[in-house]
C-alpha cells in the first residue's frame, strides 16, 4: 500500500513539473499572425510614457514630440484603460523590407512650457514605449560579465542628464534619432515576412544643416546620399527655450530563425532566471517540509486522543477527561459578530475562485502578455461572476448560525469588500487625475466598473444567497450547551494576538520570494509570465494556511479555549501583515519612488493587495479549522 502511495505521489509530482515547464516554454499568443509581403506598409504606434521613478503614466503626445496629420486612438480593452495604456497612431513610416537612413520627421521649436516639462520627464527618467505588430519597442543591452545574450529594456528613455567636458553644470539632452531594427522571419516558399522583433537604439544629435531650414533641407550631420548615419552620441541635442530639435529615424530590416510563436521568448527571459527558479524551489521545499511535519504531528496526536476518548468507560473516567473534549458543549457555539464572519468568508470564496481560474487560464497561456491588459479584464471579469459562489457560501454559514434575514447578508456581502476597495481607488484615481496622467481612469469606465459592480455581480450575489437559503442547514456533529462554559485562564503563548501574528509567519514564507518577483514586475515595468510556478506557490499557501491554523486551533481547544471562528479566520489572515510590511520594506530598498503622489499610489494600490491577501488566507483558515473541528467531534463518543 505504501509503496503504491509512493508511486502515486512520485507521478503527480512528474505531471506538476511537467505542468511548471510548459507554462513557460508554451502559450497561445493573443493574436493571429500577419503576413506582410515586401513594400507593405507596417503601422507604428506609440503608447503611454512610463517611469519607475514617478509611476504616472502620461500620453505620448502630451510631450512635444512629432504628431501625425490627425491623432488616432486605438480601441482598447477595459485592462489596458486601467493599466493606463493610450495607444495611438504615430508619423513613422515603416515598408516591410525597405530600409530608410536619416529619415526627417519634424523639426520643433520648444517654447518655456514645453521645454519644462521635456527637462522634468528626462529628470524622472520617463521611457517611450512604441509597438510594431503587437511587439513593443525594446533597447537591447548586453551585460557587462559575459558576451552571452543581451538584456532587453522596455521603452527607450526620452532622454538622458549629463554635462559638458570642463563644466559641471547640469544639462538635459533628448533623444531625437532612432535607429529602429525590424527583425523578421521569411517564409521561403511565399517570400512573405513575419515580424518577430522590435528594437531602437536611441541618440542624441545636434543636427545641422546649411543655409535657412525648409522642407527639402539636407542635414549634414546626417546624410542618406553620403551614407553618413549617426553611431554616437558625442555632439547631443540640448535641450532648451527657443533652440530647434530636429526628430530623425533609420530603419534596418534582419532576417531572423526565430519563428513567430516563440518571438516573444526573447522578452519573457529575465536577467537573473536562475536565481528565480532557484530560490523559488528552496522555498518549496522548506515549506513542504514544515508542511509534512505538521501533518505527521497532528496525525498521531489526534488519533491518540481520540483513541483515548473513546474508551472511556466509567462514569469517574468520563468526569476526569481533559483537554479539546471537555469543551464539545461550546466548540460550536455561534461567534460575536457572526454576521460579518459570513460576509468576509463569503468574500475569501469569491477572491478564490476568482484567483484560481485566472491561475488555469494563464498557465494554459490564454492571458500570455501579447494580449495586453488580458489579465486585469479576465480578473475584474471573473471576480463579478464569482459573486454567485460569494452568496452562497456566505448564506449558507449565516444559516447555521439561526440567521433568517438573507437578504441583508446578500447585500453586504455584495457591497462591503468592493466598496471599500472602491473608496481608496477613487481617492488613488483623484491623486491621479491632480497630475493629469493618462493613468486616471475616464469617468466612462468609472460608469463600466460601477455597472458590473451593481449590475451583475450584486444580483449574481443575491442569486447564490437565494440557492444556498434554500438548502437544508449545516447540523452541528455535537450539541450545544445553554449556558456558556467559562473559559480558563490561558498561558501567554496562548494569547489571542501572539497566537494570531505567529500564525501568518508560514503562508507569508510560502510566497514571499515569488512577492518579490510579482513585485518588480508591477513596479519595474518587466514582464511577468511564470504562471507554473505561481500556481505551484498558491497550492502551497493553501496547504501552509490550512495546516497552520489547524494546529494553532487543536491547540487552542486543548487549553479549553473554544472561541476558534474569528481566531482561525485571523490567524491565516495575518500573512496580509506581513505582505504589507514587505511591501513597505521593498519600497525603501529597491524603488526610487521620491515624489509624494507616487509614494501614496504605491502605498494605496498594496493595501488593497493586503486587504484581498487577508479575505484570501483567512477564508482558507477558517474553513481547515471549520472541517477539522467537525471531523474531530464527530469522530468521539459524547454522553
Amino acid at each position: 500500500m505504501d509503496s503504491l502511495r509512493r508511486s502515486l505521489s512520485f507521478r503527480a509530482l512528474i505531471l506538476l513539473l511537467f505542468l511548471i515547464h510548459g507554462a513557460r516554454s508554451f502559450y497561445l499568443p493573443g493574436v493571429a499572425p500577419e503576413d506582410f509581403e515586401k513594400g507593405h506598409p507596417l503601422k507604428v504606434k506609440v503608447n503611454k510614457l512610463t517611469s519607475i521613478k514617478t509611476q504616472l503614466p502620461y500620453s505620448f503626445y502630451s510631450l512635444p514630440f512629432c504628431p501625425p496629420k490627425k491623432i488616432l486612438d486605438s480601441a482598447e480593452n477595459l485592462g489596458e484603460v486601467l493599466r493606463g495604456d493610450r495607444i495611438e497612431n504615430s508619423p513613422y513610416e515603416f515598408k516591410m523590407r525597405d530600409p530608410k537612413m536619416c529619415k526627417i520627421l519634424c523639426r520643433i521649436t520648444p517654447n518655456a512650457k514645453e521645454t519644462k516639462d521635456l527637462k522634468e520627464k528626462i529628470a524622472d527618467e520617463y521611457r517611450v514605449n512604441m509597438i510594431l505588430d503587437n511587439l513593443p519597442v525594446v533597447v537591447p543591452l548586453r551585460r557587462s560579465d559575459q558576451d552571452s545574450t543581451p538584456v532587453y529594456q522596455l521603452g527607450f528613455h526620452v532622454g538622458l542628464k549629463g554635462h559638458y567636458s570642463g563644466s559641471k553644470e547640469e544639462k538635459h539632452f533628448i533623444h531625437n534619432h532612432l535607429a529602429f531594427t525590424v527583425k523578421y522571419h521569411r517564409d521561403a516558399e511565399t517570400d512573405l515576412g513575419r515580424i518577430v522583433g522590435f528594437e531602437v537604439k536611441p541618440y542624441s544629435v545636434k543636427h545641422e544643416y546649411e543655409g535657412t531650414w525648409n522642407e527639402n533641407s539636407r542635414l549634414t550631420t546626417c546624410d542618406p546620399h553620403a551614407k553618413h548615419t549617426v553611431v554616437n552620441s558625442n555632439s547631443p541635442q540640448e535641450v532648451e527655450e527657443k533652440k530647434e530639435i530636429i526628430f530623425t529615424y533609420d530603419v534596418e530590416f534582419q532576417e531572423s530563425d526565430v519563428k513567430w510563436a516563440s518571438r516573444w521568448d526573447t522578452y519573457l527571459l529575465m536577467s537573473d532566471d536562475q536565481i528565480h527558479w532557484f530560490s523559488i524551489v528552496n522555498s518549496l521545499m522548506i515549506v513542504l517540509f514544515l508542511s509534512g511535519m505538521v501533518a505527521m504531528i497532528m496525525l498521531r496526536t489526534l488519533y491518540r486522543d481520540i483513541s483515548k476518548y473513546n474508551e472511556l468507560e466509567t462514569q469517574e473516567e468520563a468526569q476526569e477527561e481533559t483537554g479539546w473534549k471537555l469543551v464539545h458543549g461550546d466548540v460550536f457555539r455561534p461567534p460575536s459578530n457572526s454576521d460579518l464572519l459570513c460576509i468576509y468568508v463569503g468574500t475569501g470564496v469569491q477572491f478564490f475562485g476568482m484567483i484560481l481560474v485566472t491561475m488555469i487560464f494563464a498557465i494554459l497561456g490564454f492571458l500570455s502578455p501579447s494580449n495586453r491588459g488580458g489579465l486585469m479584464t479576465a480578473m475584474l471579469l471573473l471576480w463579478v461572476f464569482m459573486g454567485l459562489f460569494a452568496g452562497y457560501a456566505s448564506t449558507r454559514l449565516y444559516k447555521m448560525f439561526k440567521g433568517t434575514e438573507w437578504k441583508r447578508i446578500a447585500l453586504r456581502t455584495a457591497i462591503l469588500f468592493p466598496a471599500i476597495v472602491f473608496a481608496i481607488f477613487f481617492v488613488l484615481n483623484a491623486l491621479i487625475w491632480g497630475q493629469k496622467s493618462s493613468g486616471a481612469v475616464p469617468f466612462g469606465t468609472m460608469f463600466a466598473l460601477v455597472f458590473l459592480w451593481f449590475g451583475i455581480s450584486v444580483p449574481l450575489v443575491f442569486v447564490g444567497s437565494y440557492i444556498g437559503f434554500k438548502k437544508p442547514a449545516i447540523e452541528d456533529p455535537v450539541k450545544t450547551n445553554k449556558i456558556p462554559r467559562q473559559i480558563p485562564e490561558q498561558a501567554w503563548y496562548m494569547n489571542p494576538a501572539f497566537s494570531i501574528l505567529i500564525g501568518g509567519i508560514l503562508p507569508f514564507g510560502a510566497v514571499f520570494i515569488e512577492l518579490f518577483f510579482i513585485l518588480t514586475s508591477i513596479w519595474l515595468n518587466q514582464f511577468y509570465y511564470i504562471f507554473g510556478f505561481l500556481f505551484l506557490v498558491f497550492i502551497i499557501l493553501i496547504v501552509t494556511c490550512a495546516e497552520i491554523t489547524i494546529v494553532l486551533c487543536y491547540f487552542q481547544l486543548c487549553s479549553e479555549d473554544y472561541l476558534w471562528w474569528w481566531r482561525s479566520y485571523l490567524t491565516a489572515g495575518s500573512s496580509a501583515l506581513y505582505l504589507f510590511l514587505y511591501a513597505t520594506f521593498y519600497f525603501f530598498t529597491k524603488l526610487e519612488i521620491t515624489k509624494l503622489v507616487s509614494g501614496a499610489l504605491y502605498f494605496g494600490y498594496m493595501l488593497i493587495v493586503s486587504y484581498a491577501f487577508f479575505v484570501l488566507t483567512g477564508t482558507i483558515g477558517f474553513y481547515a479549522c471549520f472541517w477539522f473541528t467537525r471531523l474531530i467531534y464527530s469522530s468521539v463518543k459524547i454522553d
